[in-house]
């Protein structure tokens, strides 16, 4: 999102009174945000206007020379029927709006309605002409399949599709200035993502992380919103709060299921009014970055607990990606170890070792409840004690056989008995060679690996297997 106009279509104002379409312009910017505007007093000139393609919503007077405005309306729904009309008329009939309305007005408004009457239109029309183009956006990148900026996703080791097709969908909905909830376990990668959407959106601004893990209320609000000098004891100075640090740039907020309550209130207002009060002052001050979120924990859980509000989290997951653990994206981890040896070679200043044509298989059998982190640092362990050409498996085997075995998919949720679902029980010679077979075939016939995987030693494995020989 390009904060320097809003929105990222054009909003043109139809009136043959100057005066009026000044003050149209001025009350809209200073009220709404929206500072992309053209204007047209004539409205002969509307439809060549219109035809340049920059134009997403029209308001649009009705009494004017030469072409009257119910004329206009009707043509721009012949010619141009994507674009949003909002009638804005001196006259105050139920006739003509009913008319109107018929011809394709989004909206009918009177001139002399309070501002927020037309502000508020003015903002619906906006959000459902953006919600349109999403919409669109998205629907042809899923249909095609296709990478527009790859280099955005560099960072982001993987050849999966459910990964690419995350990719897609982040590119689509990256300009868009709704936020963009990232979920997934930790170490997933979600602040990856975070910097594509980023990197994607063309803001100008920076990238602002913040974590909010931990954070009570009066931390929280002072860490984004800033302060006054004077709000509180100790506050000799004005301090600018992280959401003006991230002006015409992206907010980025990590562990977002950790806020408080009353923290939650004070997010959802500033993403429905688009505006903060920082601590001490009594003065708004707009909200001008993209906001993107993210979080390991489950939002519709905690919602239906109590502990998360609802309003925001609908509010919250208007854009959402989930991007899954590792062990549902097994086939990176030959890509993964592969990258992750050449650069931790390159931080240590060592060369690059060459893995055990082993390795990967071994590492896939491993359910890494840590991620892909959880392998970084497996193989910058491994690097640094590195002596020989080719890599040792000792220091991954080592880590792995030290960590307790591998929670249930679910926190919480009871491991599931691999033979509750037999109608008859096998016995346990059968149920030993099917296990044999089933660690052979994860460890691509490598007895020496599947013996680790069943946690017993080579010689026992090759027992086993001249037993079902015979």
């Amino acid at each position: 999102m390009n904060t320097d106009t809003y929105p990222a279509f054009s909003v043109l104002l139809v009136d043959d009174e100057p005066a009026w379409l000044g003050s149209l312009a001025l009350t809209l910017e200073s009220c709404a945000g929206i500072s992309n505007i053209l204007t047209c007093s004539d409205s002969r000139q509307v439809m060549a206007i219109l035809d340049e393609g920059q134009v997403g919503l029209v308001l649009l007077d009705l009494t004017m020379p030469h072409l009257s405005g119910e004329e206009l309306l009707g043509q721009i729904a012949e010619q141009h029927p994507e674009i949003t009309v909002i009638v804005v008329s001196g006259l105050n009939q139920v006739e003509t709006a009913v008319r109107c309305m018929k011809l394709g007005s989004f909206d009918y408004c009177i001139k002399t309605d309070e501002e927020d009457r037309i502000v508020g239109a003015v903002l619906r029309a906006v959000r459902m002409v953006e919600m349109r183009r999403e919409y669109q956006e998205l629907a042809s990148r899923l249909v095609s399949r296709e990478l527009r900026h790859p280099k955005a996703f560099s960072g982001i080791v993987t050849a999966d599709r459910f990964m690419l097709d995350i990719f897609s969908y982040v590119e689509a909905v990256a300009k868009s200035p709704q936020p963009l909830l990232i979920t997934g376990e930790s170490g997933v990668g979600k602040e990856l993502i975070a910097r594509a959407a980023h990197t994607l959106s063309n803001c100008r601004g920076k990238l602002v992380t913040v974590n909010v893990a931990g954070l009570d209320d009066t931390v929280f609000s002072d860490t984004l919103f800033g302060h006054v000098r004077g709000a509180f004891t100790g506050a000799e100075q004005t301090r600018r709060g992280m959401v003006e640090e991230a002006a015409d740039g992206t907010l980025f907020l990590d562990e977002i299921g950790d806020l408080s309550i009353p923290s939650q209130v004070k997010l959802l207002r500033l993403l429905q009014e688009g505006e903060y009060f920082p601590l001490g002052s009594d003065l708004p001050k707009r909200l001008k970055a993209r906001v993107i979120v993210a979080t390991h924990q489950n939002l519709l859980e905690k919602e239906h607990g109590g502990t998360f509000r609802r309003d925001l989290y609908y509010r919250l997951r208007t854009h959402h990606v989930q991007i899954p653990p590792l062990r549902e994206r097994r086939g990176d981890i030959p890509l993964l170890l592969d990258h992750f040896l050449e650069e931790a070679a390159r931080a240590l200043g060592r060369k690059k070792p060459t893995p055990p044509r082993e390795l990967a298989q071994y590492l896939a059998a491993y359910c890494f409840p840590g991620n892909v982190r959880e392998l970084k640092a497996m193989v910058y362990d491994a690097v640094s004690v590195h002596r020989d050409r080719v890599l040792s498996m000792d220091s991954f085997v080592n880590t792995i056989e030290r960590l307790p075995a591998c929670p249930p998919t679910r926190p919480g949720a009871p491991r599931q008995n691999p033979f509750s679902g037999f109608a008859e029980l096998p016995t346990f010679t059968d149920a030993a060679a099917f296990l044999v077979m089933e660690a052979l075939e994860r460890a691509g016939n490598n007895q020496t690996l599947a013996a680790r995987l069943l946690g017993i030693s080579q010689p026992a494995l090759s027992k086993r297997l001249k037993m079902l020989k015979e």
